[in-house]
């Protein structure tokens, strides 16, 4: 009865340590976006009412992934805002290749303390990029620095944050692979 009972407890917290990895994940990118914990930017739909006297420069940074065949840049190295003005940057992605290709962008910024602070409001980092052989485009980022930074006595010494992207392949649906299958047809071979 004592062995029966061991191996049930045993195989009851094989359980919720294996229940307890799966949530980690979710729990950890809350974690983060709430907190801008390792760089995670926040997101909003607008910008604040409020708009500082304090300048900070914003960098920009633009890489692949290793096999990822796009060229992939920021239009503008960086830039000056005042906090809590709303910011517009553009990166430039181009496929240089004859097939379609997908990507999703990865991001955070630098130092880790502004994470929480720098916000955006729309970002071509939200969804997946598919760009047919050959083609290039601009996608913005539209974002700010939340005042509230200010109030951090660590962050308010913060003068310069890096925008980090990072482009990774991601396999094309289906229906992806059907319209790149008549555009790759399509697209001279130079």
């Amino acid at each position: 009865m004592n062995k029966n009972r061991t191996a049930y407890g045993l195989l009851g917290i094989a359980a919720v340590m294996l229940s307890l990895s799966f949530a980690a994940v979710p729990f950890y990118n809350w974690f983060c976006r709430t907190t801008g914990f390792a760089g995670t930017t926040s997101v909003a739909e607008k910008a604040p009412d409020v708009i500082l006297n304090d300048v900070v420069k914003i960098r920009f940074d633009g890489s692949l992934e290793a096999g990822m065949a796009w060229e992939f840049h920021p239009q503008v190295p960086s830039m000056e805002l005042r906090i809590g003005e709303t910011g517009l940057a553009f990166y430039e992605a181009y496929n240089p290749t004859d097939r379609t290709i997908a990507g999703t962008a990865s991001y955070n910024v630098t130092p880790d303390q502004a994470g929480g602070y720098f916000t955006k409001i729309e970002c071509f980092c939200f969804t997946e990029q598919v760009l047919k052989p050959h083609e290039r485009v601009l996608m913005p980022v539209t974002f700010f620095v939340d005042p509230d930074m200010m109030q951090d006595k660590e962050a308010k010494l913060i003068k310069e944050i890096t925008l980090s992207y990072t482009f990774h392949e991601t396999p094309l649906t289906e229906e992806q692979k059907q319209a790149a299958l008549e555009t790759d047809r399509a697209t001279p071979v130079n």
